[in-house]
């Protein structure tokens, strides 16, 4: 029986970074914060490694070369396989095209709203008015900085970023 493949944010963004070409870990993380990636995907520190391995135990991946220099650790450069790249784009057709249940926690707060007095639930909303406020202005700034930089396909989860804010301030304002 073969080791069966589990989705998650850190499967997608290595099996989107190898496709692009391939690389060792240490420029996967570089690239990652490079382009500020762990802004929108929860990618939990730590994961890295463990999910190359089980990438590799599944055929998404594979080894194409190791080195050493020096006394640092030996790197390894990894290449996404045929079913690798076949496996990203189905995954990403359906995360497309097809609506997910995510249940983000300001969500799962308004669901339970109840356990509050109405008065601490505007005092909490109010503060969320203001730190939405802020990130709008600080992602205004930095959209502002990658225009013309790159094109706009490389910051589009900026701009759905952005918009969801802004319909976010729009609702709790309301």
């Amino acid at each position: 029986m073969s080791p069966v493949f589990a989705r998650s944010p850190w499967a997608l963004t290595i099996l989107s970074l190898l496709n692009e070409k391939p690389m060792h870990p240490y420029e996967m993380r570089r690239l990652i914060r490079h382009r500020a990636k762990d802004e929108h995907i929860d990618l939990k520190p730590g994961s890295l490694y463990r999910t190359i391995e089980q990438l590799e135990r599944t055929g998404m991946v594979e080894p194409t070369e190791r080195s050493r220099e020096g006394r640092f650790p030996e790197r390894t450069v990894y290449a996404i396989t045929e079913a690798g790249r076949d496996e990203l784009e189905e995954w990403l057709r359906e995360m497309l095209s097809s609506l997910q249940k995510d249940l983000p926690q300001f969500l799962a707060a308004l669901t339970f709203l109840p356990s509050l007095t109405t008065q601490d639930v505007r005092s909490q909303l109010e503060k969320r008015v203001v730190r939405l406020e802020m990130a709008i202005a600080a992602m205004d700034v930095a959209r502002t900085k990658m225009e013309g930089l790159l094109p706009r396909l490389f910051f589009l989860e900026e701009e759905y970023a952005l918009a969801m804010r802004r319909a976010e301030l729009d609702y709790v304002r309301a």
